[in-house]
């Protein structure tokens, strides 16, 4: 049975983030970050957990484009995982607050990071508050993509295990 379950949640975060690359014309609105909750929680190899999210973004940076301030991604979405990990359970509580958590990391370390680069924003108190404001447009399509994506592959794999389960014992019945 473990390796059912493995197998359903690896397929789970190569569909989710497959659609990393198909939904890229949306700004910020990516699967990645749930990506990083759903593996942090669920995948007991914890450097498999945090390898899982940044592999996807290098293939959809392959396709998508690469660029200076990828760290700060990286970084956002290895904290997402970090929190998957301190998740107690997966319950819809947990996993609402830790995406909406996550997108706020993310939100955080990246306009950070666009604000530290000193191309666009007076590196000083105001400059660092005009640059998280402007983000705040994009912010939107962050938090809603994790609340989306986190429902997804949080429930979707509590009904397919429940499926998979219910197939397994009436099939050990036959």
């Amino acid at each position: 049975m473990k390796t059912n379950k493995y197998i359903l949640i690896i397929s789970l975060i190569i569909v989710t983030a497959l659609s990393n690359i198909l939904l890229s014309n949306i700004p910020n609105f990516s699967p990645i970050a749930s990506v990083a909750l759903f593996s942090g929680f669920y995948l007991s190899n914890k450097k498999l957990a945090i390898l899982i999210p940044i592999a996807c973004m290098l293939v959809s940076d392959y396709f998508i484009g690469f660029h200076s301030l990828m760290w700060a991604v990286y970084l956002s979405f290895a904290l997402a995982v970090v929190m998957g990990i301190l998740m107690k359970s997966a319950n819809s509580k947990n996993v609402i607050i830790n995406s909406i958590l996550s997108s706020l990391v993310f939100f955080l370390i990246t306009n950070s990071a666009v604000w530290l680069t000193g191309n666009f924003y007076s590196n000083d108190l105001s400059g660092l508050g005009l640059c998280l404001s402007m983000g705040i447009p994009f912010f939107k399509y962050t938090l809603l993509s994790s609340i989306v994506f986190s429902t997804i592959l949080f429930g979707g794999f509590e009904i397919l295990n429940q499926l998979v389960n219910k197939y397994l014992i009436f099939s050990k019945k036959s």
